[in-house]
């Protein structure tokens, strides 16, 4: 099958020429989230190739077929894929990037039974990164955490989403904001910012919660949205944290200044989050390992992208998992997936790890965990058009996989199988390793 159709005419130039490839593998064009079912889809080609100019795809195909389109057009750069499978550039949606220190002093409380949200009330969790957050500057968060975005380059990521939420201060909130604005701009990775004021209540507001969520309101949001740091607002809405209407406050108030809302939702308890992603029409719901089949509804109804993360639920040793197989067998949704790279409950930046818990602990297939890390990842951070699928007139992020088939990677699982990663058309890592510059 050819599936480079979409320009008719040669271009002048191409700047790079990916060959060799054995196995092309993509969800279909179209730029769309993939729902329920059409998440199995995916299209194949082997002895492939894919023409780029700039930062975008001109061709793609059987390499016969794009080396006959091409004729004589001037190649700048060819590089062979060495018969390797080649896939879009993987996409995270859900990441706190952004924080100081680590938590593995947790480790064994985790191990002897303690709740999550009883660590959490007893200083611990998200409070002691905070304390942690507030102490680092700005130059050692920074540095942090572009070590961290260089180990998701190197395991085939080219696009996160970064959350802020580990300030829970004015200034501290901006503070990670801005280092993930910089790294956005000097990282080949690109980020796309999550405003998440609202993730727990600081202690200066202990028994205070309304007062910080008014705080959030008409503090943080301002400034955040005058400096243009974030295109999305989150709030992490569980018991004992921030209630139904604390949490419709905030993303009501965030949709104001033009963040769209995403939500943490029904993580732990059953608490309604994802009804009120469905009511206040967030773009993405996360977690919902205890979301009803009333909330699943209200997802499926408003056209709500269910972000999974399946190695949170791995580290802290539940049982439940998110109901994948409902969700896209009987309310046909658009599942994501993601690492929720975080100090606490998910340390872990390799989404490749996230695809063997999503085929063992989910059930989900090979082409549907494609399928959820590439073009619904894309859709859940409003990416979709851009990225997420190979596709004439697409930026050209791709990944090239030391792997036969897709079901090799869940299968052969505990590495990183990623030799090389192009990014906007550039190549920024070859051979397993960051290429010069990078």
């Amino acid at each position: 099958m050819s599936l480079s159709s979409g320009m008719s005419t040669r271009t002048e130039r191409v700047d790079l020429l990916v060959t060799d490839i054995g196995l092309l593998v993509t969800p279909p064009p179209g730029g769309v989230p993939r729902y329920g079912a059409e998440m199995c889809v995916v299209h194949q080609i082997e002895q492939a190739a894919i023409a780029i100019q700039g930062e975008r795809i001109v061709r793609f195909g059987p390499e016969h077929d794009v080396r006959s389109w091409l004729g004589d057009t001037e190649i700048v750069e060819t590089v062979s894929a060495g018969g390797r499978l080649v896939v879009p550039g993987f996409v995270d949606p859900h990441t706190h990037l952004v924080h100081g220190g680590s938590r593995e002093h947790e480790l064994s409380l985790k191990r002897s039974g303690m709740p999550y949200l009883e660590i959490l009330a007893q200083g611990g969790g998200i409070l002691s990164t905070v304390r942690a957050t507030r102490a680092a500057s700005e130059a050692a968060l920074l540095e942090k955490a572009s070590r961290s975005l260089d180990i998701m380059l190197l395991n085939g990521v080219t696009t996160i989403e970064a959350k802020s939420g580990y300030g829970l201060s004015l200034e501290d909130e901006l503070k990670q904001l801005r280092v993930a604005k910089q790294l956005n701009s000097s990282h080949p990775v690109d980020l796309i910012s999550t405003f998440m004021g609202g993730h727990a209540v600081p202690t200066e507001y202990a028994d205070r919660s309304d007062e910080y969520v008014e705080f959030i309101v008409s503090k943080m949001m301002p400034e955040v949205a005058l400096h243009g740091l974030a295109a999305f607002c989150d709030v992490f809405c569980e018991a004992g944290v921030f209630s139904i209407s604390q949490s419709k406050r905030i993303l009501e108030a965030g949709k104001q200044y033009g963040l769209i809302s995403k939500i943490h939702a029904d993580e732990i308890v059953s608490l309604g989050g994802a009804e009120l992603a469905g009511e206040v029409g967030a773009i993405s719901a996360e977690h919902l390992l205890a979301a009803s089949d009333q909330g699943l509804g209200a997802l499926a109804a408003n056209g709500v992208i269910p972000v999974l993360l399946p190695g949170t639920s791995f580290n802290l040793g539940l049982k439940q998992h998110a109901r994948a197989r409902e969700m896209m067998d009987s309310y046909q949704l658009p599942v994501a997936l993601a690492t929720d790279y975080n100090p606490g409950s998910c340390p872990t930046e390799s989404l490749q790890l996230i695809m063997m818990l999503a085929s063992l602990n989910l059930k989900m297939t090979p082409e549907e965990i494609l399928t959820a890390c590439t073009i619904n990842a894309a859709a859940a951070i409003g990416l979709a058009s851009e990225i997420g699928s190979i596709e004439v007139g697409k930026q050209a992020d791709i990944t090239i996989l030391d792997a036969p088939s897709l079901a090799y990677l869940p299968y052969h699982f505990g590495i990183n199988h990623t030799f090389g990663v192009i990014k906007k058309g550039r190549i920024a890592v070859w051979n397993g390793q960051l290429a010069a510059g990078e």
